[in-house]
């Protein structure tokens, strides 16, 4: 008997430590239940391949300045018959991808964006295209005349995939082509796109 009462002790109590922890643990998406309607923030990183266009004072030529990018996003979204998906989204980030240029240092440092998106969603991932305006803060850094720096404005149009582990927790994999235009910096004029791939993590309300 104390044997019988011993071991149903250790199974009552272990079967309630199971049930705390599954009462415990985040609820599991089910299937048809999730919407992507409501707002939502982010944060994001990844890399950026920036190429300058450089032509001025006989100089003619091109670079291209690389690195890493690391910030923020917030939007948008509404969902239509289950699968379509509108959205509106803005982003800011800082770039570091300094190249030297002719004995000048040329590169971008903050750049935003704000983009209308439509997408197809699978439940609980959502397949989207973007695009909109984007913007950033390029310069040239020329030893002895010192450091131009200006606003460069354009668009920018990508595609990219969310995906949905909890009923406010995202995942995301974004892909974008920003054609910044060009500005005049250090009386050369400066031409910029950049190619970005990012991975990042949401959070919906």
């Amino acid at each position: 008997m104390k044997r019988i009462l011993f071991c149903s002790f250790i199974l009552f109590g272990s079967s309630g430590a199971m049930a705390a922890d599954v009462s415990n643990s985040p609820p599991p998406v089910s299937e048809g239940s999730f919407t992507w309607s409501g707002a939502y923030i982010g944060v994001q990183g990844g890399g950026g391949w920036a190429s300058g266009e450089f032509s001025g004072f006989g100089i003619n030529g091109s670079e291209d300045a690389n690195g890493g990018t690391l910030g923020g996003f917030a939007g948008y979204n509404h969902q239509f018959d289950n699968h379509l998906v509108f959205g509106i989204e803005g982003d800011l980030e800082y770039n570091w991808n300094e190249q030297q240029v002719f004995g000048a240092d040329f590169g971008t440092d903050w750049a935003g964006s704000v983009r209308g998106r439509i997408g197809y969603a699978f439940d609980q991932a959502l397949v989207y295209a973007a695009a909109g305006w984007a913007t950033t803060r390029g310069y040239v850094e020329v030893p002895g005349l010192g450091k131009d720096e200006k606003a460069f404005n354009g668009y920018t149009v990508g595609a990219g995939l969310d995906y949905v582990f909890s009923n406010q927790i995202f995942g995301r994999v974004d892909y974008r082509y920003n054609d910044y235009g060009d500005k005049d910096l250090q009386g050369i004029n400066v031409d910029v796109d950049q190619h970005a791939v990012k991975i990042g993590l949401g959070v919906k309300f």
